[in-house]
């Protein structure tokens, strides 16, 4: 059985289900403050870890992590159970950092068709290996249907703004896009942005998101940012 670790109001319209990242568990410091700051929007979050990272949590070996696509009936298996306790009329959204990200959205279209969820977010999708950009992790979001927010640093080693930019995605897909982000939405000093600057808008575009899925509750991003493909990134300190 999946152990989930609930942040936020249990009576949200919508919940956000995350899975982490390849080489941390659903308790980084990243995650923690993700879903804090979500919490404080109104949008309920569940993380839960896969069993290669709850084995280490246990003081199992330490192992490399599966392929991505290993892990999609781990996904599912956690969406079965969660929708099993979430409260009537309650939307679902799936998502995650990174790898569990990538998981996720193996797995959205398929969970899309049968009603059991409404939309994706991935924080910080890994486009391609670092230092190899020709290794594209993509085919499946050029046809994906789910709508779909990717938060995405600027300079990202995973998949950079000038990077994805030039990719044919879905236009269900759109971005937020981390002013001189790294993997973890952080910049560099001196280029105006902030670490906490970035997080908090990370929240706020995903919280946006989210509860435009339930319907009415704030503008969709359609609305908020344009055509499909518009993209939006935190604003610079002031100074």
């Amino acid at each position: 059985m999946t152990e989930f670790l609930d942040t936020g109001p249990a009576d949200s319209p919508a919940r956000l289900l995350l899975a982490h990242g390849a080489g941390g568990p659903m308790t980084t410091p990243f995650l923690e403050t993700i879903a804090d700051l979500l919490a404080a929007r109104g949008v309920a979050v569940t993380r839960f870890e896969f069993g290669y990272m709850a084995a280490r949590r246990a003081g199992g070996k330490r192992k490399p992590p599966p392929k991505a696509e290993t892990l999609v009936p781990e996904y599912r298996a956690a969406v079965e159970q969660i929708s099993a306790k979430m409260k009537n009329g309650q939307v679902l959204v799936i998502g995650g950092k990174s790898m569990g990200g990538r998981v996720a959205s193996l797995l959205a279209d398929e969970l899309l068709a049968e009603g059991r969820i409404a939309g994706l977010v991935c924080l910080g999708y890994p486009f391609h290996p670092p230092r190899k950009p020709e290794q594209l992790r993509t085919e499946h979001l050029t046809h994906l249907r789910t709508p779909t927010l990717i938060v995405q640093g600027e300079r990202d080693p995973f998949g950079s703004r000038a990077e994805v930019e030039r990719l044919s995605l879905s236009p269900t897909i759109r971005f937020h896009w981390a002013g001189d982000g790294d993997h973890d939405l952080g910049p560099r000093g001196g280029k105006g942005f902030t670490r906490r600057g970035n997080l908090e808008a990370a929240a706020d575009a995903v919280a946006d998101f989210v509860k435009s899925l339930v319907g009415g509750l704030r503008p969709t991003l359609a609305q908020a940012q344009g055509p499909a493909g518009a993209v939006a990134k935190a604003k610079p300190r002031q100074r």
